[in-house]
């Protein structure tokens, strides 16, 4: 039988599904904005069929049915986000020009932590530990090597937990269909995916020490500290820069060279993104003020830091309700959020 309810009756019964459909299609689409659109799309389209849904049928497979086949569209375009070390090799020396930006290619964009999880009931841990796997950025960029219905069936039956029959009525294919799909997405990801090391470690209370030294290395350019932490194959990539180093000696030959020319230059903020730790930099002007520079997203494992992600578009600082400046008075500590 058809349902038949007011706009506001349905926003509330659509509220409870807007967060994981968000992340959902942010997994899809390596983008929040995109991500956002695609779920605003699903609330409209829903709410216009809404006297077509049956109540025998579950109204989370309904929304989710509507917003991957919306985030689908969405990648018909064309639009394919990477990091830079997914687009080719990392410069040989650190004295390599690493300025060109590249932006003519859609860049994978970090998602605050802050929209992963209810803020309403405490959170299952069994669910913490699952997600932080799937939302780490190195999982989230490995996604985007995948044709789009790969990347669906594979989120679909992998990461969510649907049967292979829910996902073929999801997507309109068979049961055969799907469990091809997912086979096929599962070999690519082997190959594309980092290792479970880097996928798997979190920001256990004995590692808030890491970030807590990085940030204060940062803004004392304290190379020494810095190459202590980092492992010896660590990588750091910097989007919308195409290039990106890899190993210990080449990061730090960078940030000696064009970075950390001396103390004081840089304020850093604590902060999460894709369940990871993360700094946001603010760097100094000539009136003493601090002004956004780029988002670190660090990847810890045991031994130290073995990626770093930083993000130079300001509009991440807006993503993360961060400040565009902080005044030369001010503790940077003060405003973290």
């Amino acid at each position: 039988m058809a349902v038949s309810i007011d706009s506001e009756e349905f926003a509330i019964l659509f509220a409870p599904h807007r967060r994981e459909l968000l992340v959902h299609c942010y997994r899809m689409l390596g983008s929040v904005h995109d991500a956002e659109d695609v779920v605003q799309e699903t609330y409209l389209r829903a709410w216009r069929s809404i006297g077509d849904f049956e109540g025998r049928s579950q109204l989370r497979h309904w929304l989710y049915r509507i917003a991957t086949n919306a985030a689908l569209r969405e990648l018909e375009k064309g639009h394919r986000r990477s990091l830079p070390s997914g687009l080719g090799n990392p410069v040989e020396e650190p004295t390599d020009d690493p300025t060109l930006e590249r932006q003519d290619i859609p860049w994978l964009e970090p998602i605050p932590t802050a929209l992963l999880h209810p803020t309403s009931e405490p959170p299952d841990p069994a669910d913490i530990v699952a997600q932080r796997q799937s939302i780490r950025l190195a999982f989230v960029a490995a996604l985007q090597h995948l044709p789009p219905r790969q990347r669906a069936v594979l989120l679909l039956r992998d990461v969510l937990a649907f049967r292979a029959t829910e996902v073929a009525g999801l997507l309109d294919i068979s049961p055969a269909a799907a469990n091809g799909l997912l086979q096929r997405a599962r070999d690519k990801l082997a190959a594309a995916a980092p290792t479970e090391q880097t996928v798997s470690d979190t920001l256990e209370p004995d590692q808030q020490h890491v970030l807590d030294e990085y940030i204060a290395a940062f803004e004392r350019a304290d190379i020494p500290g810095l190459q202590r932490m980092l492992l010896a194959d660590a990588s750091l990539e910097m989007p919308p820069l195409s290039a990106w180093f890899f190993g210990r000696a080449a990061i730090i030959g960078f940030w000696k060279s064009l970075i950390l020319t001396g103390p004081g230059r840089f304020r850093v903020v604590a902060t999460s993104a894709n369940d990871q730790p993360a700094a946001a930099v603010y760097v100094r002007h000539a009136d003493g003020s601090y002004h956004a520079d780029s988002l670190h997203v660090l990847t810890l494992v045991p031994g130290g830091i073995a990626r770093i992600v930083v993000f130079l578009q300001s509009t991440v600082f807006e993503l993360f309700d961060l400040p565009m400046t902080i005044d030369h008075e001010g503790s940077a500590h003060d405003i973290a959020r």
